[in-house]
């Protein structure tokens, strides 16, 4: 799926919000079934695309992040339906059509391992952690497309003080959330990648100010597709280090496991740092397309925060800690 551009208008201008969010009201309320309702398909997609079926919690008050970037956001549309979360399907449109049912509430994630303190956090705990940044960062996938998402949240530090990790704690290992009644899709195995996902960073590159525990996007909850209720960002990292939908936070004295690492080592390295220097066994990482444009762009090194982060590796050879 290749998007073109940005449409003159955005979604909210052509369709009222509150038939926009959500598209069966809508064909219900126009007498539109059958034969017509496909036949309209495409129309109501581009007219109306589906947000989460449940009502999503807008922030207030949310502080303008230093580290935000200021170029242009990549549409809303774009962002939430097309993407990875391969519990929900490996087309990138699958997740927006296949997560809707996804239930997010209640949720509790649990911190452990390494840790003076373990405790398990619900989400009304979690959101009253600190006051909530609106910080917009670039966002760079494996595959060759990049993204930039205002997203909300706090660095992920401020959590980890919360429970002080002992002199052991060297990694952070993070664990999706993993149901196959929720997610049957996956049992496909499409993906070629065994469940529940798991991802894990340095402990110093987690305790980066950079690094974003992150509850919402668009000044709004996250929908179930983009990793609700919440999930890492972590912006100089290839995507799939972003982990969504966390359920297990463990402070760990040895480098944890990774997914797309177990799956193929080749081609998947624990650090995946966003280098134009370091192409993919399969594709060169010298170029990105942006979701909306047509023209490719260079890659920044570090996803453009080398400034913030490029001491974390002083002395590494980043082509063999890829």
């Amino acid at each position: 799926m290749l998007l073109q551009r940005k449409p003159e208008l955005t979604y909210a201008d052509v369709t009222p919000k509150e038939i926009y969010f959500n598209r069966r009201k809508f064909l219900k309320a126009m007498g539109i079934t059958g034969v017509a309702a496909f036949a309209g398909r495409n129309l109501l997609n581009l007219a109306s695309p589906s947000r989460n079926v449940y009502a999503a919690t807008k922030f207030t008050g949310l502080i303008k992040s230093p580290f935000s970037t200021t170029e242009k956001e990549t549409p809303y549309q774009d962002v939430t339906h097309y993407n990875n979360f391969y519990e929900f399907g490996v087309d990138k449109a699958q997740p927006a059509k296949n997560a809707q049912n996804f239930r997010t509430s209640p949720w509790t994630v649990s911190v452990e391992g390494e840790v003076k303190t373990k405790r398990k956090f619900t989400m009304d705990e979690i959101l009253k952690f600190a006051p909530l940044e609106e910080r917009i960062y670039r966002h760079r996938c494996v595959e060759g497309w990049s993204i930039v998402v205002p997203w909300t949240g706090f660095s992920f530090n401020v959590l980890a003080r919360l429970v002080e990790p002992t002199p052991k704690a060297k990694f952070v290992a993070f664990e999706s959330y993993w149901d196959l009644g929720q997610m049957p899709m996956a049992k496909q195995a499409l993906a070629g990648i065994e469940f529940p996902y798991v991802e894990g960073l340095r402990l110093d590159e987690a305790m980066n100010p950079l690094t974003l525990l992150c509850v919402g996007m668009y000044g709004e909850s996250l929908p179930n597709q983009d990793g609700a209720p919440v999930r890492m960002v972590i912006p100089w990292k290839y995507g799939f280090k972003s982990i969504k939908s966390i359920v297990k936070i463990k402070f760990v004295s040895k480098e944890p496991p990774t997914t797309w690492n177990l799956a193929n080592s080749h081609e998947y390295g624990f650090y995946s740092n966003v280098n134009p220097n370091v192409d993919h066994p399969r594709w060169s990482q010298a170029t990105e397309r942006r979701l909306g444009d047509i023209f490719r762009r260079k890659t920044l090194m570090f996803n453009g925060y080398q400034d913030q982060v490029a001491s974390l590796y002083t002395g590494m050879d980043l082509k063999k800690y890829f």
